[in-house]
């Protein structure tokens, strides 16, 4: 998922041989911190593929974690219409921020619908892991067909929970659901981004037309 940037393709000299860079989140969408780079941070990025800032402060090259261990593993680099701002996607090994929170802006800037990536990652680990006394294993070591009887069972009683329950009741049914779901598109080797792009083909022809 990595892309190379050219740094002679970069305006360098309007922020004085630094420029801003945006980390958000690679799966989730959350804003994780803002930094800055200079050429060589970002030719460190690209080599060692952890995300290297220029230290304001310090006035010197920082690789994010270098000492926490809280490492930006990096997934991609892009570059804005001016060329001027760094929109860096990475993995977080760790929270971001020095405080202990996932973000440098706090733990509440996640997308909400950002988790179910998350969830989603962590179905494909335990399908690949297989941890034992996981409820996930279990139902990965049922089988297909346990799984899809698990879909059909918890499909009926989120319809009746939307005609016959409340909205807690409704919301918990769905939960379990969409979680269901999850574990039987991964045991067919898909997942959540495989069916959001299912969603976007089909919006794009129908606004194509």
């Amino acid at each position: 998922m990595t892309s190379t940037l050219d740094p002679a393709q970069l305006d360098w000299a309007k922020g004085a041989g630094l420029l801003p860079v945006v980390v958000q989140h690679w799966l989730t969408g959350e804003v994780l911190m803002l930094g800055y780079m200079n050429a060589d941070a970002l030719a460190t990025t690209q080599a060692i593929g952890h995300v290297t800032f220029f230290s304001r402060s310090k006035q010197r090259l920082w690789t994010k974690g270098e000492t926490s261990g809280h490492v930006l593993v990096l997934k991609s680099l892009r570059v804005d219409c001016d060329a001027d701002t760094l929109l860096v996607l990475a993995e977080p090994h760790g929270p971001t921020c020095h405080k202990g929170t996932s973000s440098c802006f706090g733990d509440d800037v996640r997308p909400a619908a950002g988790f179910l990536a998350e969830l989603d990652a962590l179905v494909a680990q335990r399908y690949a892991e297989r941890p034992e006394g996981s409820y996930t294993t279990r139902l990965f070591e049922d089988g297909i067909r346990r799984m899809a009887q698990k879909v059909g069972e918890e499909g009926v009683e989120t319809a009746l929970a939307a005609v016959a329950q409340d909205d807690d009741a409704l919301l918990g049914e769905a939960a379990d659901l969409v979680f269901h779901l999850l574990v039987t598109l991964r045991a067919r080797g898909l997942g959540l981004s495989d069916v959001a792009g299912v969603l976007a083909q089909r919006h794009a022809e129908r606004h194509s037309h």
